[in-house]
C-alpha cells in the first residue's frame, strides 16, 4: 500500500468516525417496552427526558400521565407532570368511520417537517396495540369494508405502513419509546413458546430488530406491595434484549426508570430546554 492510499483510507475512517459522533442518533435511546395490563408501561414515561411526547391511542391511557403521582422512591420531578404532552386525539376511534390514523399520520409528519422532534427529550407511542388496529381500520375503509372483518389482503399493507413508520421512528433526533402489550407465540423453528410484542405476523420479528432496546414490563407481588421492573434480557420465555447493555451495565431486572437506565450506559439524561418557559401558560 502506497503512502497516499494510506492516508486515503485514514481519511475515510476519519470521516466515518466524524459522522457517527455528530449524528444525534448515536446518543439517543430507542426501546419496545411491553407487558401485560397493569405493570406501569405508561407510568414510566415519567422517568423519560423532558419535555416529553405521547401519541395517545389507547382510550384513557394518557390519564396516568396528569397530575401529581407520589410513587415511593421517585424524585419529585418524575411525580410532575411537567412538560408533559399529550395528543389525546388518536384515543377516539370509530372503526366504520376512521379517522384517528390518518390525523396522526398528517401531525406527525407536520411536527416532523417544524422540527419539532429537535426540541423534545422523548417521543412515545402509546401503544403499538391500538394503533395497529387504528391503522387496519383506515386500510379496510380504503377498500371499501370500513367496520368489517379484515381480508387476508389487508395485513400486508398494516404491515408496510408499521414498519414504514418504525424505521422512521428509530431515526428522530430524540429519544423514542414504543410502548406494548405481550403477545405469547410459538418458535417455528424449535417449537418453544414465548412471550413478546403483540404485532401482526412476521413484524414480531422484524420490528425489534429497528429497536436498540427491548424490555418486558413485569410486576412482582412483595410483602411490601407490588414491585415493578424491567427485564432487559431474554429469560427463555420473555423476549427482551439490550444492545446499550451489552458489557454488563444493565441488570437482568432493572427497576422502570429510563432516566436511570440512561444514566447507567453512559448516554445524555439531562432534558432538553422547556417548550412553554411559564406553566402558567399550559
Amino acid at each position: 500500500m502506497s503512502e497516499n492510499e494510506r492516508l486515503e483510507i485514514e481519511a475515510e475512517a476519519k470521516k466515518l468516525q466524524k459522522m457517527y459522533q455528530d449524528d444525534p442518533r448515536s446518543k439517543s435511546f430507542n426501546a419496545i417496552i411491553y407487558g401485560g395490563f397493569g405493570t406501569g408501561k405508561s407510568s414510566l414515561l415519567r422517568t423519560c427526558r423532558r419535555p416529553i411526547l405521547v401519541d395517545s391511542f389507547d382510550p384513557g391511557g394518557s390519564k396516568v400521565l396528569d397530575g401529581y403521582m407520589d410513587i415511593k422512591g421517585w424524585p419529585e420531578e418524575y411525580k410532575l407532570d411537567d412538560e408533559i404532552y399529550k395528543d389525546t386525539r388518536f384515543e377516539v376511534e370509530d372503526p366504520s368511520r376512521p379517522t384517528a390514523a390518518k390525523l396522526w399520520d398528517e401531525e406527525y409528519h407536520r411536527r416532523k417537517r417544524m422540527g419539532f422532534f429537535d426540541q423534545i427529550g422523548t417521543y412515545a407511542v402509546d401503544s403499538m396495540t391500538t394503533l395497529a388496529q387504528d391503522i387496519m381500520y383506515s386500510i379496510m375503509q380504503k377498500a371499501g369494508r370500513a367496520g368489517g372483518t379484515p381480508f387476508q389482503q389487508d395485513w400486508l399493507p398494516q404491515m408496510t405502513v408499521i414498519e414504514n413508520f418504525m424505521r422512521d421512528m428509530v431515526s428522530l433526533p430524540c429519544d423514542c419509546i414504543l410502548i406494548g402489550h405481550d403477545d405469547a407465540d410459538k418458535d417455528e423453528a424449535t417449537g418453544r413458546m414465548f412471550i413478546g410484542l403483540m404485532i401482526t405476523g412476521k413484524l414480531k420479528r422484524r420490528v425489534p430488530l429497528l429497536f436498540d432496546e427491548i424490555y418486558s414490563a413485569q410486576t412482582n407481588e412483595t410483602s411490601s406491595g407490588i414491585e415493578y421492573k424491567l427485564l432487559t434480557r431474554s429469560t427463555g420465555l420473555y423476549q427482551a434484549r439490550t444492545r446499550l447493555g451489552k458489557g454488563g451495565e444493565l441488570d437482568t431486572y432493572e427497576k422502570p426508570d429510563i432516566k436511570n437506565i440512561l444514566r447507567k450506559v453512559g448516554l445524555p439524561t439531562e432534558d432538553k430546554p422547556r417548550l412553554i418557559n411559564s406553566t402558567k401558560e399550559q
